[in-house]
């Protein structure tokens, strides 16, 4: 008998315990049984969180399946880049995860290991890289090019002809502006949109802004 392949949700916290109603939809309507799907989570390991065994990452790997497939649940971009590096050398597969109630329009590339979570609107001809995040309630409109890593966090805005790059992360609630055909507004790579926030300009690589208009947070130092 062939061995089925292995499903877990990395991170058994809020961001894990989020997405895991979602993934169980999305992993029984591939007629698979509920046992091949798990929560990876080392501080948790040995106990059940809403039906599911959580397992430490060396037990996942170690069992029997034609393919483990890890959607990686961890609010930090950075943690997420590392530990998709790290179960790549292992022979995990990144897995993606949407929600069966977003909307995702026309000429849509999502890259893999993004988790799309439900009331999620991506709009037409938009591209978006490797394992991003897309919380409650959160949209990307049209001619919009999403780097790896990125987060929006629970009713993020974005609007049409912006560029978002790698590890930017969008907080609740903000407003992204709309860019021009040709003319983009920019959000540098690892950028801080702060909650509420009002962007009408691009944002520099790693600055961190916040209001409205948003403004970079003053220095502290």
């Amino acid at each position: 008998m062939s061995v089925l392949p292995l499903f877990a949700i990395y991170g058994a916290g809020g961001s894990g315990r989020g997405i895991m109603p979602f993934a169980r939809k999305q992993h029984l309507a591939s007629a698979l049984p509920l046992e091949r799907l798990v929560f990876i989570d080392a501080h948790l390991a040995g106990t059940r969180i809403n039906g599911h065994k959580v397992v430490d990452e060396a037990s996942f790997l170690a069992e029997p399946a034609s393919c483990h497939f890890v959607a990686i649940a961890i609010a930090s971009s950075k943690v997420r880049a590392a530990l998709d590096a790290r179960l790549a050398l292992r022979g995990a597969c990144p897995w993606t995860v949407i929600s069966a109630n977003s909307e995702i329009f026309d000429e849509v590339v999502i890259g893999e290991g993004a988790l799309i979570s439900p009331f999620v609107t991506l709009a037409s001809n938009v591209v978006i890289g490797r394992h991003f995040h897309a919380n409650l309630y959160s949209y990307i409109e049209h001619d919009c090019i999403i780097g790896d890593f990125v987060t929006l966090a629970p009713g993020a805005k974005v609007n049409g002809n912006v560029v978002i790059e790698d590890h930017a992360y969008i907080g609740s609630g903000a407003v992204v502006k709309q860019g021009r055909p040709g003319h983009p507004l920019m959000i540098g790579a690892g950028a801080i949109i702060g909650m509420g926030a009002v962007v009408t300009k691009s944002v520099a690589a790693g600055v961190t802004v916040v209001g409205n208009p948003a403004r970079p947070m003053p220095s502290t130092g």
